[in-house]
């Protein structure tokens, strides 16, 4: 069924709310903005971490995910990862950068949307990304302006803008990407997590972070993203560490507690705090999404539509994608998605063939600026 949403793409007369955080944002990237903040008043487009990069019992396959695998189409948004971009030998750090780089370039020219989170591996202590006990220390205020690790920062920053500005499509255009950094930082179990540093570091790392990428390294094909995990019940609570309108674009939730997790579920509280993320993104003219979700190894055969879609639904809400967590190539029980002959897989259809979710296939245009946007 070919249905047809007309989307207005207006960038220079909107209200200043309505605009992306980079005034000298590419075209493309204004573009997708502006398309995600139409579709999402009647869609929400679907995604995976690493859809493309690898998934249950493979790693590589050109053009696979598990996903296409059930559908015939991969997920509207393909979720990569900054991890590898530090913290490794130099030799990996490029091979990282090349792979992650033909992932978001192919996505592109399929005409897909990138999210991009990163895994920061902590640049002074060891312990990874995570918070290790024994091995952590505070870290954010090494980072900040007048840190002792600043300058090193200011070179993985670097690292990443040289990145950025490097990928192309087809076209010659630069990709554009949703960049989530720091994500989940109202939890303890990352090293930027609140109990590790104040709020005041926190806010100076994420404001030196948009800026320096933007200002300093002439960055302008990524839209910021903000997302916490979910541990608020009110507005209040949401924003008590939102670094201002001035440095996001995106606001979203983190959410596995809510969904099922440990046999837990609190519709309820995951339909309250996605309201609250839908409710001040109309309010300050941002973009809302689920940015996190799942059920690891999905036992529950109506997850799809009996859960997810059910708490996206509960209230008109303006969620521009969902994004689940990945599937791993070798264990046979972290996944997050289905593939064939999972026992989720006839839910997971309905939840595909619902008119409310987008998959790759149904965008056409969506770094364009015609008035019609055709979903199919």
């Amino acid at each position: 069924m070919l249905l047809l949403v007309s989307v207005s793409v207006t960038f220079g007369a909107n209200a200043q709310k309505n605009q992306l955080t980079d005034g000298s944002a590419t075209k493309e990237t204004r573009a997708l903005y502006n398309n995600l903040k139409e579709l999402s008043k009647e869609h929400t487009l679907f995604g995976h971490q690493h859809a493309t990069e690898y998934g249950h019992g493979w790693f590589g396959d050109e053009n696979r995910s598990d996903v296409k695998s059930i559908t015939g189409s991969h997920p509207a948004v393909i979720g990569v990862d900054f991890s590898g971009f530090s913290g490794r030998p130099s030799q990996a750090i490029e091979q990282s950068k090349a792979d992650v780089r033909k992932t978001v370039a192919d996505t592109y020219d399929r005409g897909g949307v990138i999210t991009a989170a990163w895994h920061f591996s902590n640049p002074v202590y060891k312990g990874g990304f995570n918070w290790v006990d024994s091995l952590s220390k505070p870290t954010v205020r090494l980072l900040i302006p007048g840190g002792e690790a600043h300058e090193k920062y200011k070179e993985i920053l670097t690292g990443i803008g040289t990145w950025a500005n490097s990928v192309r499509g087809k076209d010659g255009k630069l990709v554009p990407m949703i960049f989530r950094p720091y994500h989940e930082f109202d939890g303890g179990w990352f090293w930027w997590g609140k109990p590790h540093c104040t709020k005041g570091e926190f806010l100076t790392l994420w404001r030196f972070t948009v800026s320096y990428l933007r200002d300093s390294l002439g960055v302008h094909n990524f839209i910021y993203a903000f997302s916490p995990d979910n541990r608020f019940k009110t507005e209040a609570e949401y924003l008590e560490r939102y670094p201002g309108d001035d440095w996001v674009d995106l606001v979203g939730t983190d959410n596995y507690g809510d969904m099922g997790r440990d046999n837990r579920y609190n519709l309820d509280a995951a339909i309250l705090k996605l309201k609250i993320v839908s409710d001040y993104a109309t309010k300050a003219g941002k973009l809302a999404a689920f940015t996190e979700t799942g059920l690891e190894t999905i036992p529950n055969t109506t997850w799809w539509t009996n859960t997810l879609l059910k708490v996206m639904k509960a209230h008109k809400m303006s969620l521009c994608y969902v994004l689940v967590w990945r599937n791993d190539t070798r264990s046979p029980t972290h996944f997050y998605a289905p593939f064939p002959g999972q026992v989720s897989v006839p839910d997971f259809m309905q939840f595909y063939n619902d008119p409310y979710t987008l998959f790759e296939n149904d965008l056409k245009n969506i770094y364009g600026r015609k008035k019609f946007l055709g979903i199919f």
